[in-house]
């Protein structure tokens, strides 16, 4: 049984295309051997609590990966509700939230680097 997966969890949109790179996300998580799913929000299926019910009786933890910016209303306030709902659907499953974007070490060092980087970048 596998032991432990990985939702990347994020808004959704009307637009089908908007997700192309959330499914890139994933592909790459998977090729380094991970247990990656998506899950949306709203306006896209599938639900978060879908995934995770899915996920439980073959995982003993569940990492959601919160695919927003920064920690607002969605991911302080509605998501650990919605984990709180699945740990009692599920109690033997450990559900876990991993930080958002913004909040992963060396993201911010990565993206002031490529910035930097950049050709015909003005100084000030």
């Amino acid at each position: 049984m596998p032991q432990t997966a990985v939702v990347l969890f994020a808004h959704g949109a009307r637009s089908p295309e908007w997700s192309a790179p959330l499914h890139a996300l994933q592909e790459a998580m998977r090729a380094r051997g991970l247990h990656a799913e998506l899950a949306f929000l709203e306006l896209q299926p599938p639900s978060l609590s879908e995934v995770l019910d899915a996920l439980a009786p073959d995982h003993v933890t569940v990492q959601v990966l919160p695919v927003f910016w920064a920690e607002a209303g969605h991911v302080r306030n509605e998501l650990p509700a919605m984990l709180a709902a699945a740990r009692a659907r599920h109690p033997g499953v450990r559900f876990t939230q991993l930080p958002t974007l913004s909040q992963v070490p060396g993201l911010m060092a990565l993206l002031a680097d490529f910035v930097a980087g950049q050709p015909g970048r003005s100084e000030r």
